[in-house]
């Protein structure tokens, strides 16, 4: 009887295995882990900033004012101005500005409280005898006893509205801890800047310095440029709204002017939440004739700022297109509210030019990020060695 060899199945080996799962499968699986991991990571630093919001915020903002500072101190810097006095006068000048704005609109509103008392009860007379006739059939007595039951509610509720206001005592001592915060950390990246950055560089891998090094000048760099352009728009939003609201004959013209000027800093949606306030504002004072003017005034300054101002004045410097600023604005103030909207779109634009940047440094090329002194300092070293 002749010998017969059993066969064995022979186990699939790593190379039939991965036969056996088609390639795009393994691709797709792959690029699925990574999206996962980076969405964890987000999520995790997600939770830690809102955790630290307190202390987030505040730092962020203080980043955004170094990115409007530190361009005016550099500049004086170089006209011969010495280091303190730079530093000094860029502060004054942010002080001097946020003062002036303060006196003008107090001593507007103080000007303008008889004429606004006399035009809110003529408001007030015509709203009764409106909501009196038909269809609306509201009758005086009506409105009394309406105002006697919301009298009544805030009497039986006192103590829910104490600890609200308790609650706005705590807030307003987080208010002064978050001005605390943007003040130091601004006059130390104003001090120090370049010795931060450095330090915060050598923290990477020396093969990764480069690409961070380049991602953070392009970062800075994009971000100077958009405070700048937003400042300017801002300015000049509010001019233009502040005195169109003055020669329609709108109260309030100059704090008016003021809310444009910072809602514009939310670009899109701040500026034409603000623009709408200015015409409830005409609306109930004057008329919806003068309404009806003002809001022309804010489409048109709106067309020039979309036009001509940002295509003018940002150039190639903010790479953001406008579906991407709404997108940014409004997931933003989802998860985050104003302070959320506000940060949208200078974060978007700076880690879009973070990105490209770092995608197209040279990782073998090192520039000495890792040095203790700012830049100034190294090109006074440079030609010392000269």
């Amino acid at each position: 009887m002749p010998f017969r060899l059993r066969s064995r199945a022979v186990p699939p080996t790593e190379s039939t295995t991965e036969d056996a799962v088609p390639a795009g499968v393994r691709i797709a699986g792959a690029f699925s882990w990574n999206i996962l991991v980076v969405v964890a990571i987000l999520v995790v630093v997600g939770i830690v900033i809102i955790r630290l919001q307190d202390v987030v915020v505040p730092f962020l903002i203080a980043i955004i004012l170094s990115a409007l500072l530190v361009p005016l101190a550099r500049w004086l810097q170089r006209h011969h101005w010495p280091k303190w006095a730079a530093i000094l006068t860029s502060w004054i000048v942010v002080l001097a500005a946020l003062a002036a704005m303060t006196v003008v609109v107090t001593a507007q509103v103080r000007y303008d409280i008889p004429s606004l008392q006399r035009r809110v009860q003529h408001t007030v007379n015509s709203a009764k005898s409106l909501l009196a006739t038909h269809p609306f059939g509201i009758t005086g007595n009506q409105i009394d006893k309406w105002v006697n039951d919301g009298t009544t509610y805030l009497q039986g509720h006192a103590s829910s509205f104490a600890s609200g206001f308790a609650a706005a005592g705590t807030s307003a001592i987080h208010v002064f801890e978050g001005l605390f915060i943007i003040i130091f950390t601004t006059l130390f990246v104003l001090i120090d800047g370049g010795r931060i950055w450095a330090w915060v560089v050598r923290v990477f891998p020396r093969r990764a310095r480069r690409r961070i090094e380049a991602a953070g000048e392009a970062g800075w760099r994009t971000l100077t440029s958009f405070v700048r352009v937003q400042l300017i728009v801002a300015v000049t939003d509010g001019v233009a709204v502040g005195v169109g609201s003055f020669l329609t004959g709108v109260p309030l013209a100059i704090p008016i002017g003021v809310i444009v000027f910072l809602g514009a800093f939310v670009p899109v949606v701040g500026a034409i939440v603000a623009g709408i306030f200015a015409v409830i504002v005409a609306l109930v004072f004057n008329g919806w004739i003068q309404a009806l003017i003002v809001l022309g005034i804010v489409i048109l300054v709106q067309e020039l700022e979309s036009h001509v101002l940002h295509p003018f004045l940002t150039g190639s410097a903010v790479k953001v297109h406008p579906l991407g600023i709404v997108l940014g604005v409004t997931a933003g103030s989802s998860i985050a509210g104003i302070a959320g909207a506000f940060f949208a779109v200078p974060f978007i634009a700076t880690a879009n030019a973070m990105i490209v940047a770092a995608a197209h440094a040279d990782p073998d090329e090192l520039t000495g990020a890792g040095h203790d002194s700012d830049p100034d300092e190294r090109a006074v070293e440079v030609r010392s060695r000269r």
